[in-house]
């Protein structure tokens, strides 16, 4: 019998029953953190398989199939049944992926790669699998792609800990090409230390080689997981919590002097430590244990830093260095009563990225209504205000919101043939105003929203 029919009843279970199954796979994989799975397929059945595409996101693009969550959806029952008769015949094939290209703040372009829409819902069933297991053996300092955690938890963590630890050096890494580097049998050989259910393994094999199409062309090869693809999160984490978490848990930190820090967000990481020789012991030690893995740092953007509440005086009276994580730059400074804290404002490079998009979509859409444009544009600033509004960005908010204002007066100058003064400008805002920057700090639970 085919794993996938273990446990399968003519009845398709209710939901609190599929729910109560997948709470048990967390019950089991926290009470015996060395237990293997042998037994997972049977949870594919169409009701995870409906649950699993009504998660997806329906507006999302289409892969090489064409084929839209809309189209799918007008026979929702009987396109779910139909995939899960292949899935239990193993007739199921993981289709290629479509690439597709996003433009990078150096100019380069990143590759993003866009699965058929089945095996969208496909991935998302064993990706929740796999989350209700791994959930439970992830450690606190990761943050990516995990539920209930968010950039703004990462970003608070290390401010924290450099504010009110002993944070005396931070570890700035940059993972080079991380997802195109995994290498396939380590990672598999890392899962099945939790997860030997054949049927899993095997669609995870079918998806690392459906290859992708690439204007026109076919390409395949036999490293990393495509990012862009819903599985690829969750493998991710898993490979990254056993090369790097674990083994800065279990075997560096016991042989270290002083506190360490480790706050990982997805292939991003930083290490905050206490003394110097143990930064440098770390240093010297990571390259080799990625290496092993298959993956590399990138000089230019991996550097170790004094910082903290000494930095200053370690330096003979020169400015302490700052670095970069998940878009913000991290900069030592004081409170107005004169006490250490570290404060957060957008990274340049992020700063600079926003605008050049927000000029790109007010010269495509310059000749549409102002009604229209200052609707959407309201709607970027707001998302741009609801990540960066920290209180110690102020001055970085103000710029953004100044220089769209700039962005938008250029280009609904290009309307016709008349130039649009300033004053007239002022008119239209006055109309059709853009929203002015606000503060939407997090703490804990609770948000600060504060208008600037």
């Amino acid at each position: 019998m085919n794993a996938v029919t273990k446990g399968h009843k003519s009845c398709a279970p209710t939901q609190t029953n599929l729910l109560t199954k997948l709470s048990h796979l967390s019950v089991i994989a926290k009470e015996q953190p060395k237990f293997t799975f042998k037994t997972l397929g049977h949870l594919i059945n169409e009701e995870m398989l409906t649950r699993s595409f009504n998660a997806l996101k329906k507006s999302a693009a289409s892969g090489v199939d064409e084929v839209t969550a809309k189209d799918y959806k007008g026979n929702l029952h009987e396109n779910i049944r139909d995939l899960h008769t292949r899935l239990l015949s193993n007739r199921y094939r993981a289709q290629p992926l479509k690439r597709v290209y996003i433009a990078k703040e150096d100019g380069q372009r990143r590759p993003l790669s866009i699965p058929a829409l089945e095996d969208k819902i496909v991935q998302r069933a064993v990706a929740e699998i796999l989350s209700r297991i791994y959930e439970m053996d992830f450690h606190d300092c990761s943050y990516g792609y995990r539920p209930n955690r968010s950039a703004h938890d990462a970003v608070n963590f290390i401010q924290e800990k450099s504010v009110f630890g002993k944070v005396n050096f931070i570890y700035e890494a940059d993972i080079r090409e991380y997802f195109g580097s995994i290498v396939r049998k380590e990672l598999i050989t890392i899962l099945q230390k939790r997860v030997s259910d054949k049927v899993i393994l095997r669609l995870i094999g079918k998806w690392l080689r459906a290859g992708i199409i690439d204007e026109g062309k076919l390409l395949t090869n036999d490293r990393g997981t495509y990012q862009g693809s819903i599985i690829s999160p969750i493998l991710a984490n898993i490979y990254l919590n056993e090369v790097l978490d674990e083994w800065v848990a279990n075997v560096v930190k016991p042989r270290l002097n002083g506190e360490t820090h480790l706050c990982r967000f997805a292939d991003d990481f930083v290490i905050g430590f206490q003394y110097w020789k143990d930064a440098k012991r770390f240093e010297a030690v990571l390259g080799k244990r990625f290496g092993k893995y298959g993956l590399t740092l990138h000089p230019d953007k991996t550097k170790l830093i004094e910082f903290g509440r000494y930095a200053k005086e370690r330096r003979n009276g020169r400015k302490p260095e700052t670095f970069q994580f998940l878009g913000f730059t991290f900069h030592c400074s004081q409170t107005r009563n004169q006490k250490f804290t570290v404060k957060l404002k957008t990274a340049s490079k992020r700063l600079r990225r926003s605008l050049k998009r927000i000029g790109e979509w007010c010269k495509a859409n310059r000749h549409l209504s102002i009604g229209w444009q200052q609707k959407k544009l309201a709607q970027i600033m707001r998302g741009h205000y609801q990540y960066y509004g920290r209180r110690s960005n102020t001055q970085s908010l103000r710029k953004f919101y100044r220089a769209v204002l700039r962005i938008w007066h250029k280009w609904l100058g290009r309307r016709g043939s008349g130039k649009m003064t300033w004053r007239k400008f002022l008119q239209i805002q006055s109309k059709f105003p853009l929203p002015r920057p606000r503060i939407t700090e997090q703490n804990g639970n609770a948000q600060t929203e504060l208008a600037l």
